[in-house]
């Protein structure tokens, strides 16, 4: 049996908006100790990594670990159906083909029940090494929401290139071009939402595909910040804290470069 109880359906619905543009459908791995997603995009060029510790919910009962395979353009859509306020209680017995979601408001006098059919999903996970991160870069969510907004009217890449005095985003296109440096703030509390800090043990640049960024992007709404952490010759991590309740990370391939014609 499994049950979670989330206090506001606002939360769900953000998560959920941040990965269906890149995943149609996804396993859901129940546990003990919360719940894991790991998917990758079509292209498989974006994996999308989503961690809920189970003491993140206000109830959270897994009486033995299950994998639900779950559409999540449907989940979207049944997620609609609460008020952002509303309380969301998950449920799923054991070899369930239905995942019952119940939406509860805050006076406690309307309640609405909904069953979401179940899909067996057949993906491969992804192992994911831990890296030591030649540069790692947290800046305001919302700042790069706009600078992922901005740029997508330049051109179709963008550059990020970490160095110890900031963090520059270039991107260029048949019309021109622009850049926008965030200079390194060494005094910015780790707490604040604003202001950008460069941890760099040495220079890296990667050149990425905005239109995923614009995606990722889509996160911003459920952290106050986002985690940048570039290598060389692997992907970029994209990691936004989901309050105290776990995080969402996309890791992303550098973009090969090719020839205009």
């Amino acid at each position: 049996m499994i049950e979670a109880v989330i206090p506001q359906a606002s939360l769900l619905k953000k998560i959920i908006e941040a990965i269906k543009e890149l995943v149609d459908e996804a396993n859901f791995d129940f546990s003990e100790t919360g719940i894991r997603l790991q998917a990758m995009d079509k292209s498989h060029v974006a994996l999308s990594f989503l961690y809920l510790r189970a003491d993140g919910f206000s109830e959270y009962r897994c009486d033995r670990s299950q994998t639900l395979g779950i559409n999540l353009n449907s989940f979207s859509k049944i997620l609609k159906c609460a008020a952002n306020d509303d309380q969301v209680q998950i449920k799923a017995a054991d070899e369930a083909e239905a995942l019952s979601l119940a939406f509860e408001n805050k006076n406690r006098d309307r309640m609405s029940e909904f069953n979401l059919k179940l899909m067996d999903i057949d993906i491969d996970s992804v192992d994911v090494p831990e890296m030591d991160y030649q540069a790692t870069v947290s800046m305001s969510a919302q700042e790069f929401a706009r600078i992922v907004r901005d740029l997508m009217s330049i051109g179709d890449a963008v550059t990020i290139d970490a160095t110890k005095q900031g963090v520059r985003f270039s991107a260029s296109g048949d019309d021109g071009n622009g850049n926008i440096l965030l200079k390194h703030n060494k005094t910015i509390d780790d707490e604040s939402n604003s202001g950008t800090m460069v941890e760099i043990t040495e220079p890296v640049s990667h050149s990425l595909a905005l239109k995923y960024l614009a995606n990722f992007a889509k996160a911003a709404p459920l952290a106050e910040r986002v985690s940048i952490n570039l290598i060389e010759e692997a992907p970029v991590m994209f990691e936004f804290k989901i309050s105290d309740m776990g995080h969402i990370r996309f890791y992303l391939a550098p973009q090969i470069e090719e020839d205009n014609d």
